[in-house]
């Protein structure tokens, strides 16, 4: 199957790096040290919700450990094929330029869940006694938001990455996307935390899938119902990248290419 080959050629690729991908894996078991030891020293002074010290530790070492199974590459790597000309041949491939774009990078993806992402979840259910749930049915929603939120990142990679045809510089527009993730995906601080307008607009964005809904189903806090809008969200994405494919192709055509 093309897509399994192209997902298999991109994380084998990503196995020639081991040597610097382990020393980045280091470094998020730091910054994720860093980040729980911040919320042990303002829970140690005041109370935290419903969330509790325990709850909120284990609120921000799941976090970190998903993060890498949502992360992808500046626009899926298209912004490099449009200044080289790739982009060009990718076209005329028997194969839709968004099913291309995102089998190549779901190997990277898989790659980061099973190199950064696991161990890191070793490291902090030893450090920090992070919960493992008992019940199947929990493991099941939790991977279905984790599956969900990794397509909804390959589409809004996508999505910045075919700007390329019409900007000169379109990694702004990632540097972007990571800002408002990490300010509406729940990363820092829960979404119920956040003042009431700005928590209204994380929760009918699609950056809550990132990291807040599975983090909540995976603690128990929430349940099925909140894959809803992630569900919503997906669709409506993939209708996107379904139309920018479109304009990609008469863009390039009436370039010449």
């Amino acid at each position: 199957m093309v897509i399994w080959v192209l997902a298999r050629s991109m994380y084998e690729s990503r196995l020639q790096y081991s040597a610097s991908h382990a020393v980045r894996t280091v470094a998020s078991i730091i910054f994720g040290l860093i980040y729980v030891s911040i919320w042990q020293g303002i829970g140690a002074e005041r109370e935290l919700g419903s969330y509790g010290t325990v709850g909120m530790v284990s609120y921000i070492a799941f976090n970190q450990v998903i993060l890498w199974v949502t992360f992808t590459s500046h626009g899926l790597g298209l912004e490099e094929r449009v200044r080289t000309g790739q982009i060009a041949l990718d076209l005329v491939r028997p194969l839709h330029l968004f099913v291309f774009a995102a089998s190549r990078e779901a190997g990277s993806i898989a790659y980061n869940a099973l190199f950064t992402a696991l161990p890191l979840y070793a490291v902090y259910a030893v450090s920090f006694g992070l919960p493992i749930p008992r019940e199947l049915s929990v493991w099941a929603y939790t991977a279905a938001a984790l599956a969900m939120g990794a397509y909804t990142a390959l589409c809004i990679g996508y999505a910045i990455g075919v700007t390329a045809l019409w900007t000169v510089e379109s990694r702004w527009f990632s540097l972007l996307n990571y800002s408002v993730n990490f300010t509406l995906s729940g990363f820092l601080m829960p979404l119920d935390w956040m003042p009431g307008w700005l928590q209204t607009i994380a929760r009918v964005s699609p950056y809550p899938i990132f990291n807040y809904v599975p983090t909540q189903i995976y603690l128990g806090k929430a349940g099925p119902s909140s894959l809803l809008v992630p569900l919503v969200w997906c669709l409506l994405l993939t209708l996107l990248c379904i139309a920018a494919s479109a304009a990609v192709r008469r863009k390039v055509e009436v370039q010449g290419g």
